[in-house]
This record gives structure tokens, sequence and C-alpha cells, in this order.
């Protein structure tokens, strides 16, 4: 077998697929050139700049592996690769030592005032009572997230004395103890407590924006905000102006809303430390994602399933099919659970009514969890990391099976359990062409086809609420596709399940809860 490698990988990485297959390592490949050359290998190792499009995995005809030397795969056409049969794995952990140190090294250089006190004394100033800082120690940081770039920027907190506090609803309290890291209720606890805040969270519809003009009041004027994690998760202008402002001490940033940037109003600041999305820009990184894509190729040219493999095949055997058209409906579940549940637990229970109880649903255990993690964690999901990603976060994961179903053939039940209450959203798919849909969620029954973009209301079971509805979606240009209306008695409590063509802008949410009777209004994205 033949690989091809077309960027620059640690050494150690090509030797050790030089082992076993015939490795041709061709840097700077064109777009036309990697067409002319793909059709000849069984297995290609890319980072960055190498995109593998539609046409690229239609001109590889023996390819049987895409490896990733790095986390992101948005060069890689993963739905084309999938339906050639073509296993696409990264490299998702190789960074993170980097990204915690970096995170470390910004704290303590926002703190010092190192890269102003640099520049000054190069430029023939000695100015020692103008960089006046504060230690570290003795201080609590913040971090909004515990994953695996978390978890080591909090160790280094320790080991130079800070109270750690942290904030990550599927981190179990246990696991925070046995870190010595003390467990916060919510992110306004940690914004509120902090001396420096840490964000370590993915950039999503929940995270865009968090750390807004709202969140920046909340903070201790004598704090500092550090971000490593994801551009768009700060909302730059109201930064900048919190920072100009003086109503916090400082801010370090590697990553920004936009990238490349080096232009932009917060780098006139003198109360920020500035990076250029230097995160994973080490040595030790780098080789290490080098090693691992290549570990990644090699295990999937033997046949075997890798361990950071994105779109693992279904496992085979009796029944493995018809479990497999259930997958999607799970992982749709999953997350819609999470963005209707305000307060996540960590307790998952999945049950499983009428047929599809008969058989083996591990594989439909984890696209539940994969649906529920999606939104929480850097790495891309697959059916290999996901129960370990879950287990670190501390969510328990439950099943049970009763062949009996009132109402359908097939009932798939998903609930989130924590101390405030339980959370419960039920599917199932109907008809010849096994088509999904959402039957309950937030306490009433519905019936609708998921779509990207659905629009949850509760709201009081009186006449005219539906009209009203349309009214304001109306006048925002915005076209409903399909709608559904669940109640209890009637003149109690209803709930509509509105599927829409286009996001719903938070102005839109704001004025539905403005009219009387809306109680509740969320978009979801499916």
């Amino acid at each position: 077998m033949k690989v091809l490698i077309t960027e620059a990988l640690a050494e150690s990485g090509v030797r050790l697929l030089e082992k076993e297959f015939e490795v041709d390592v061709i840097l700077g490949l064109s777009p036309e050139e990697l067409l002319g050359k793909i059709g000849l290998y069984d297995g290609l190792i890319i980072r960055s700049a190498t995109r593998v499009t539609t046409e690229v995995i239609e001109r590889a005809e023996n390819l049987k592996a895409i490896g990733r030397a790095g986390i992101g795969v948005d060069n890689i056409d993963i739905e084309a690769a999938t339906k050639r049969g073509i296993l696409v794995a990264n490299a998702p952990e190789s960074n993170t030592v980097a990204a915690g140190e970096h995170t470390l090294g910004l704290m303590l250089a926002a703190a010092r005032h190192i890269p102003a006190a640099d520049s000054s004394l190069r430029h023939g100033e000695w100015k020692r009572s103008a960089f006046k800082g504060v230690e570290v120690a003795g201080k609590t940081i913040g971090l909004i997230g515990l994953g695996h770039v978390g978890s080591i920027v909090a160790r280094g907190a320790l080991g130079m004395r800070m109270r750690v506090l942290a904030y990550d609803p599927y981190v179990s309290e246990d696991r925070m103890r046995a870190m010595n890291v003390i467990r916060a209720d919510s992110v306004d606890e940690v914004l509120e407590h902090s001396d420096f805040i840490s964000l370590h969270v993915p950039r999503t519809l929940q995270t865009t924006g968090m750390i807004d003009e709202v969140a920046l009041e909340k903070m201790k004027p004598s704090a500092y905000l550090i971000n490593v994690a994801r551009g768009g998760i700060v909302d730059e202008t109201a930064l900048y102006n919190t920072l100009k402002e003086g109503r916090i001490a400082g801010a370090a940033l590697d990553v920004y809303q936009e990238e490349p940037t080096t232009d932009a109003p917060l780098f006139a600041l003198p109360n920020i430390v500035v990076t250029p999305h230097l995160g994973a820009s080490t040595v030790e990184a780098q080789d290490r994602a080098g090693v691992t894509a290549a570990e990644q190729v090699a295990s999937a040219l033997r046949g075997e399933v890798p361990l950071n493999a994105i779109n693992a095949p279904v496992p085979v055997g009796e029944g493995a099919e018809f479990v497999a058209y259930f997958s999607e409906l799970c992982e749709t579940l999953g997350r819609l659970l999470y963005q209707l549940t305000d307060r996540p637990g960590n307790a998952l229970r999945i049950e499983y009514r009428g047929e599809i109880a008969g058989y083996d649903t591990r594989l439909l255990d984890v696209s539940a969890q994969k649906g529920l993690l999606a939104r929480m964690v850097h790495e891309p999901l697959n059916f290999v990391n996901t129960p370990t990603l879950a287990k670190d976060r501390g969510l328990r994961v439950q099943s049970s099976h009763t062949s009996e179903s009132a109402d359908y053939t097939n009932l798939i039940t998903l609930s989130l359990s924590s101390d405030h209450g339980e959370s419960l959203v039920s599917g199932t798919l109907l008809g010849p062409r096994m088509q999904p849909r959402i039957i309950e969620a937030l306490g009433f029954t519905v019936d609708i086809v998921p779509q990207e973009h659905t629009l949850f209301i509760r709201n009081e079971d009186t006449p005219g609420m539906i009209g009203k509805i349309g009214t304001v979606l109306g006048e925002h240009e915005i076209n409903i596709g399909n709608m559904a209306v669940g109640r209890g008695a009637p003149g109690s409590r209803a709930m509509m399940a509105i599927t829409v063509d286009e996001p719903v802008p938070d102005k839109v949410i704001r004025d539905l809860l403005e009219i009387p009777g809306f109680a509740d209004a969320r978009t979801v994205s499916l």
C-alpha cells in the first residue's frame, strides 16, 4: 500500500509509516497536481493547507484513509469521503499541552506587563515604576470549561499556588474535588469571584458572544480575561470599550472573531496582550500531531478503526442495518436535549421501546451522547472517543429496553437529570422512508420533522397565540416551514414547535417574549 504526505510531517511519523507502507512525501502540490496523483494512493496525510475536495475524493480510486495532522477537518469533505468509504481521522489531543501552556504564559504576561516592558526597554527606556504588576499566587483563576486544556491550566495554576474555580456542568463534582478544583454553579459565579478568567469552551451558538457587555460588567475591576480557545466567544467591541474605560485590569487574546487580523482596534490598547493564534504552535505539538496522524492512517490501512476516527463505520452484525437507521435520530435528540436544557445535569437516561429494544443499541447510546456533547467539546466526536469524553465530563449514561410501545412501533426517549429537575425529549422513525420525528419536548407531545432551525415556544393556551407568532415572524421576514402544537388541559399551558428557513435572531425572541402570554421562546439548531 502507498501513502502520500503533502505537508511537512514529523520525521518519526514518516518512519513509522515506512515500516509497513511505501511512502511518498511530496510537498507543495497544487490542487491540479493532487488530482493527478491521488488515484495512486491508499492513504493520505495532510495538515491545513491541502484541501481534500469532492473532486479529489472522486479521483481517489484506491484511497482508504485520510489523516489530518491537527484538530480541524474543515479542509476535508467528510461527507464525500464517508460516501466513498474513506475513513477520516485527526489528532485531537495533539495541541492540548501547548494550548494550556500558552494560556498560562498569557496570564503571566498580562499580570506582569511583560510585552510592554520588553518593548519599552528595546526603545531605550528604563521605566520600572511604569510596569508594576500583580502576583498570581493567592489569586483565583476562574475556568469556564474544564476539558483537556482547562485541566492542564488548572494543574499549572495550582502549582503557582492559585485557587482554581471552574464551571463545567459535564464534569462531576468528584472529579473536580480530586483535582483540587472548586466547582462553580454558573458562569456568573466564575465572572464575579475570579481574578483571572480563562475560557475553554468551543464556539457554538450558545457560546458565541457569551463574554459580552453584560458578562464583562460582572468581572472585578482588578480582573483579567484570557482567551486561547476560539475566536468569537468574546464580543471584541464590548471588550474594547471595557478595557478603554478601565473597567477591568486587562486581557490577553490568542484568537479572534476574524482571522488573520492585524488591525483590530483592541491592538491599540495598552492593557491587552495579543498573539497571532499561537496556541498550537510548538515544535512538540506539531510533531505530536504528525505522529498521531501517521498512527491513525496506519491503523486504518490495517483494517482497524482508529481511535480518532471522525466517520467510523457502523459495526456489522444481526440487526445492525436496522439499528443504524436510528443513529441520526438519536444524535438529533441529543442535540435537542442539550439546547432545551437550561442547567444540564450529568445523568443521561436512554429508553428504547418497541422493536428497536430487541437489538444491541450501544451504537445508539453513543449517537445520543455525540449529540449531547457536540456543543461542549473542541474535538470532533466519533463513535470511539465520545464515551471517553462523556466519562471525563462525569456524564453517567443508563439505557433501558422495553418491548412494549403503546403508540409507536419504535420510540426512543432521552432524559437528562440534575438537582434542578429532569428534561426529556422523544422521537421515532415513521413510514417506509423511516422519516425522523420529534414526538415530545419540554413536557408536551408534538409531532414534527426535525429541521436545521426550529423555534420552541411555551405559552398560555388562549385564542390568537398562533396568529401572534405568525405576525412577529412575518414582520421579520422569517418563513415558517411547519408547525406542531402540544398542550395540556384546555386553557392551561401549550407549546409550539415551529420550523423556519433561517436562524431566528435574538431580537425576534425578545419581541416574542414581550407579548403577554408567552413564557419561553428559544431557537435550536439541529
